[in-house]
């Protein structure tokens, strides 16, 4: 996520700036009023999430360096005012929630500080990147992944993923399935042990040959949200649909009828869990 694909927009980048700032303001106020309250009610039933130690504080800091980020640089999230809003909408409704999001960058801190209280992890391909955003927000959390796959691989997977069982429903399966390379394998334990209620994929890059192309991570958020064992649905946000490879597979895997939303190059999508399906096709 960095490059043309990092999160850089310039146009009116002062209304971004200070919308986004006003609002992580507001949710300081919030919490703040909410400190007393029961930490119990969570996003998720499935008992995933734990409340960690001192988190009141660490939120609020990082909430804090957020503000102090966005009103003093230029830089702001890529994607526009409209399309935040909408993963900002579910985010309001749910939080404290467990919320995975591929890729690393300027806006991972107005991510993070829209879950207070929550579980936000991001995975990034570049570890030199991620030790320059975590230098500059420690409070992140962040892992580095490697991609097995090219971008000029996209067409034959996707052609070729049927032919192969350990690709197919019900019975599928992300951790350890090295049998079907759509699968990201090569995950923290972390992703695989906690049961995610919202999904971003806005990373890895995708635009030359050499990239390592969303097809995994946009496959393996749809296993990932199939099964699901808690109430409610996946929220699954995919980034970049005007390009061919992501709306290919958002369309394959994450199927029309689950999508909810469309907001420029924003795609939202809830995705039920398939506990009584026994079909071998995702859509």
């Amino acid at each position: 996520m960095k490059n043309q694909n990092r999160r850089v927009v310039l146009e009116r980048p002062w209304l971004l700036t200070l919308i986004i700032a006003g609002t992580i303001g507001a949710l300081i106020l919030v919490n703040s009023f909410s400190r007393t309250s029961s930490d119990s009610l969570l996003c998720s039933l499935s008992g995933e999430y734990t409340r960690p130690v001192n988190s009141d504080d660490s939120l609020v800091q990082t909430q804090l360096i957020a503000i102090l980020h966005y009103a003093t640089s230029r830089v702001v999230p890529q994607q526009s005012l409209a399309e935040i809003t909408v993963s900002f909408d579910v985010l309001q409704s749910s939080s404290p929630c467990n919320f995975l999001v591929f890729g690393l960058g300027h806006d991972s801190l107005m991510w993070s500080s829209f879950n207070p209280k929550g579980k936000t992890l991001f995975l990034e391909e570049d570890p030199k990147w991620t030790q320059t955003v975590l230098k500059q927000a420690p409070n992140l959390r962040a892992h580095t992944v490697r991609y097995q796959t090219h971008l000029s691989e996209a067409d034959q997977l996707l052609a070729s993923y049927k032919s192969e069982s350990a690709c197919l429903p019900p019975d599928i399966s992300v951790r350890d399935n090295t049998a079907c390379r759509l699968a990201l394998t090569g995950l923290p334990n972390e992703v695989y042990d906690t049961e995610w209620d919202l999904i971003m994929i806005d990373a890895p890059r995708g635009y030359f040959p050499e990239a390592p192309g969303r097809m995994g991570a946009i496959f393996t958020a749809a296993v990932m949200a199939r099964a699901r064992k808690g109430d409610g649905p996946t929220h699954v946000f995919l980034h970049d649909v005007n390009r061919r490879i992501e709306k290919a597979y958002a369309e394959e895997f994450l199927c029309r009828k689950n999508l909810v939303k469309a907001e420029g190059r924003l795609w939202h999508f809830a995705i039920p869990p398939a506990s009584n399906h026994t079909t071998t096709a995702f859509c």
